[in-house]
């Protein structure tokens, strides 16, 4: 029996553990999924001892980026985005890292292609906005990251104007912002300059319909949540743990 878990801060909303034991029931395998709820990474390595069985783990928010120092090896593409998701435990007992967040978050975009103009705005700078940068370079998309805080190749939530809504036709939300049970919050931008040319990307799925969404729906744009690009990278993860 092998063993396979997330680790992340507050994840009791996550749709991995559910995922993993539905399709272990499904296929009838004895395998198992478990939340690691951890308040530090100091924690990491009391998880691999006291848990000598498992062989893959998906890393979500905050980890994504510091779990790499702690890694044996890093994927190249993971190493070139910044972040990981995803750890494969070899039968050594060597840790290698992967991301997949990029594939699921590109599996899910096409479905909204064509957008009007390849331009677009990534709301938050963590883990997973590295992984949507990555892809939107690759599709050709001219972006830019909003942050709360101005830094380098940023821009703040306070100067997202007329101007620049109403030229970055693709806006996607990496936050947590609008997770249950917070579901009442939501990212701090000029909605009413969003049309039906926009398409609202939220990489949250609980709840399915995030407020960042109905904003965004109200105004004409089309929107998706994150389901579908969890699905993907769920998918993509067990292959990589499985090969």
């Amino acid at each position: 029996m092998a063993k396979y878990g997330l680790i992340g801060k507050d994840i009791g909303y996550s749709f991995s553990k559910t995922f993993f034991t539905i399709k272990f029931e499904k296929e009838k395998r004895n395998d198992t999924y478990q939340n690691f709820d951890i308040d530090s990474l100091d924690e990491f390595s009391c998880i691999l001892e006291s848990n000598p069985e498992l062989k893959g783990l998906n890393v979500t928010i905050p980890y994504k980026e510091a779990i790499i120092p702690k890694l044996d090896r890093v994927h190249k593409e993971a190493a070139a985005i910044g972040a990981v998701n995803t750890i494969k435990i070899t039968k050594t007992g060597k840790l290698v890292g992967y991301n997949t967040d990029h594939y699921g978050f590109a599996k899910s975009l096409v479905d909204y292609l064509p957008i009007k103009e390849k331009t677009a705005l990534i709301l938050g700078t963590g883990g997973a906005s590295k992984a949507v940068a990555y892809v939107l370079e690759i599709m050709n998309f001219d972006y830019v990251f909003v942050s709360r805080k101005q830094k380098k190749g940023t821009i703040t939530y306070d100067q997202l104007n007329h101007k620049v809504m109403s030229s970055h036709y693709l806006i996607v939300n990496t936050t947590p912002l609008g997770t249950f049970p917070n579901t009442q919050e939501f990212p701090n931008i000029p909605y009413q300059f969003l049309s039906k040319d926009h398409v609202l990307f939220d990489l949250i799925y609980n709840p399915q319909e995030t407020e960042f969404l109905k904003r965004g729906f109200a105004k004409g744009a089309r929107v998706v949540n994150g389901l579908r690009m969890l699905e993907h990278q769920a998918k993509k993860a067990w292959a990589i743990w499985k090969k």
